[in-house]
């Protein structure tokens, strides 16, 4: 019995396999927190406050690491999607003009672009209306400069002021002020309902 091999079929599926391998590291973070990584040396043992200086540093540490594991995480899944949206767009661009010459009669070649065009304008539409770009950078910027802040007055804090209780009280301030900041870079980049609708194909599109 002779079996009828389609490759146009086969390329199908191959592309339909892997663009879901693929997104499998972004859907998995959506159902896991991320692990903070293990830090050095803390306020426990810093030299340069007393032991009620360290308490309440120590104290806020520990108040804002459910808020640094959630940035974290965040960075993390936008940061996978972005990098499947360019990834995933850029075979597109290359493969849709040799599929324009390539396609033939056989409807599973058409089935083949059509895919990929579809694909490529979804992973597109969804990364531009969540502004996943955006959110990335404001999640990873907000953990940055808290570590920063953190490495600061771990190493110097002389640059917070002259006495323990300025050092500690700007130091908690600027903490605050990166908590504001990612807050309200992430209020500002959620995308609006419009935004999101217009992921869809478009009116003209639907009866062509």
């Amino acid at each position: 019995m002779e079996v009828n091999i389609n490759g146009w079929a086969i390329a199908l599926l191959a592309y339909l396999v892997a663009a879901i391998v693929s997104l499998y590291p972004a859907v998995r973070l959506l159902f896991k927190m991320v692990n903070l990584n293990p830090g050095g040396p803390s306020f426990d043992t810093a030299s340069h406050f007393s032991d009620a200086g360290r308490e309440r540093l120590n104290q806020n540490f520990q108040r804002i690491q459910g808020t640094l594991m959630f940035w974290k995480t965040q960075a993390e899944r936008y940061k996978r999607f972005h990098m499947y949206s360019l990834t995933w767009i850029g075979i597109s661009t290359i493969s849709l003009p040799i599929l324009a010459q390539a396609i033939t009669a056989d409807p599973w070649s058409k089935n083949l672009m059509t895919v990929v065009a579809a694909h490529a304008a979804l992973t597109l539409g969804l990364s531009r209306s969540f502004r996943v770009e955006s959110h990335y950078k404001a999640f990873r910027n907000g953990e940055s400069d808290f570590y920063d802040l953190y490495r600061r007055m771990l190493d110097r804090p002389e640059v917070f002021g002259a006495t323990e209780e300025e050092q500690i009280k700007k130091y908690l301030e600027q903490v605050e002020k990166v908590r504001r900041l990612v807050r309200a870079a992430e209020t500002d980049n959620l995308p609006s309902i419009e935004e999101v609708a217009q992921v869809g194909p478009s009116p003209e599109g639907r009866h062509r």
